[in-house]
């Protein structure tokens, strides 16, 4: 495990606009000129944080899993970020986790914003997804995911932390930017990881304004990162010896209580 290369993507979206929000992502993409391993996406990157799944909900033969494929594999990239998709009748805030070679993980949104309605409209996920490139292990999560840290606390396996990087994709309103920015750094310094948070900019179709506000903070706390209210493609390299180093001097995780998350039966 050296380092990784990591290109967060801060844009407006289209407001339940398919078509139009992956031709805007696709050339933004086709922009990045450094070298990069993965490209990050918000939250329901093609249509915005809509509550109509019914009308725009996708099968694993969708248009926008389709267009992740050929993307990541044209592009030699991991290409991550959220969608609406269907499934056994069920609806769900999905994050897909797309590899070159048309493989891809899935991890399904646990916590529901029911201030808006989405516990409503889609069913929870169960599992978290952990994922891993070039020996990082990757966590992987959505929006209103933040505010609960025991769904992402470390857990010590053979005296080694789970996780080295844990992203959230979001849509998450400029008026609780505060929290969002201050929450992003407690899960890196809680964590002792990179944090890689991507959001979107302007106003959706219910006139809520997002500053993005999208930032990399290193597991010290410190932000590498941060951008707010512009559109923004930003490629970063993250470095295994500064995080292995942080762990080393400061080996706060081996005194964490153990736990356990226990489901509820809610799939």
């Amino acid at each position: 495990m050296s380092s990784l290369s990591i290109t967060t993507i801060q844009t407006n979206l289209h407001w339940e606009d398919k078509a139009a929000n992956l031709q805007m992502l696709e050339q933004k993409i086709s922009s990045i000129k450094k070298k990069t391993e993965m490209v990050v996406l918000p939250e329901m990157f093609s249509t915005g944080f809509s509550m109509k799944p019914e009308l725009f909900a996708e099968t694993k033969d969708g248009e926008t899993l389709q267009w992740m494929k050929r993307i990541s594999a044209e592009k030699k990239i991991i290409l991550t970020g959220s969608i609406i998709a269907e499934e056994k009748g069920n609806y769900y805030n999905r994050l897909i986790w797309m590899l070159p070679n048309g493989e891809y993980g899935i991890y399904d949104k646990r916590h529901r914003f029911a201030y808006a309605g989405e516990d409503n409209h889609y069913t929870a996920g169960s599992k978290r997804l952990i994922a891993s490139v070039k020996g990082w292990r990757i966590n992987l999560q959505v929006c209103y995911d933040l505010r609960f840290p025991v769904w992402a606390r470390q857990q010590l396996q053979l005296d080694e932390p789970e996780y080295d990087v844990l992203i959230y994709v979001a849509n998450w309103p400029e008026r609780r930017s505060h929290a969002w920015k201050t929450l992003l750094q407690a899960r890196a310094i809680e964590n002792q990881c990179y944090v890689v948070g991507v959001n979107r900019v302007g106003n959706d179709g219910n006139d809520i304004y997002h500053s993005g506000d999208s930032m990399i903070i290193d597991p010290m706390g410190e932000v590498l990162y941060a951008k707010k209210d512009e559109e923004d493609v930003f490629t970063i390299t993250l470095e295994n010896e500064y995080l292995q180093s942080v762990r080393e001097k400061l080996p706060f995780l081996k005194d964490a209580d153990g736990f356990m998350i226990i489901n509820d039966g809610e799939d």
